[in-house]
């Protein structure tokens, strides 16, 4: 299992937009036409998020002359070129399949009055360049310097908690 684990982190996306039921986005995919390939923007409302790791989708649900167009697409795609977030919405459930029976205004969502819109990315895994940590300099005369890592280590975890508070202060005021 440990394999697949690892060829699955591999196939990840570093940083991936943050995505909440609801919201409307702007999502640019790469079409590739013949030897062509252009972007194509699919605008339209979340109306759900399932699975995780390399198999997690989202659903894009717009209407476009009349008819409803409902896309899944995988948020660690390749194809995805990114996904700006046009308005922020209000929902209160996990999935909006009640949007499909709605026409017109009422097929949207409620937007969240005084929200902000963020183009919020979550990293999913770092970097990590070789040197980064250490400064050694290769004077004669000049003592080896090591950055102290367990500073770092406590910062990390303050900046962890401070961004943990933030969103149970954003949830409680949902």
């Amino acid at each position: 299992m440990d394999i697949l684990k690892s060829i699955e982190h591999e196939q990840l996306k570093n940083k991936v937009s943050e995505l909440r039921i609801g919201n409307t986005v702007r999502v640019h995919v790469r079409i590739k036409e013949g030897n062509k390939e252009r972007i194509q923007v699919f605008d339209g409302i979340i109306i759900k998020k399932q699975g995780g790791g390399v198999n997690e989708t989202f659903t894009v649900r717009r209407i476009s002359y009349g008819v409803g167009v409902e896309k899944t697409f995988l948020v660690h795609s390749p194809r995805i070129e990114k996904i700006e977030v046009v308005r922020v919405g209000k929902a209160r459930r996990a999935k909006l399949y009640y949007l499909r029976d709605r026409v017109g205004k009422a097929a949207k969502t409620k937007e969240k009055i005084g929200s902000k819109i963020e183009n919020k990315e979550i990293v999913i895994k770092e970097e990590v360049v070789p040197g980064e940590s250490e400064v050694i300099e290769t004077a004669d005369d000049v003592p080896v310097v090591e950055a102290p890592t367990e500073e770092v280590k406590e910062e990390a975890k303050l900046e962890e908690t401070v961004k943990e508070t933030k969103t149970e202060e954003s949830k409680a005021t949902e």
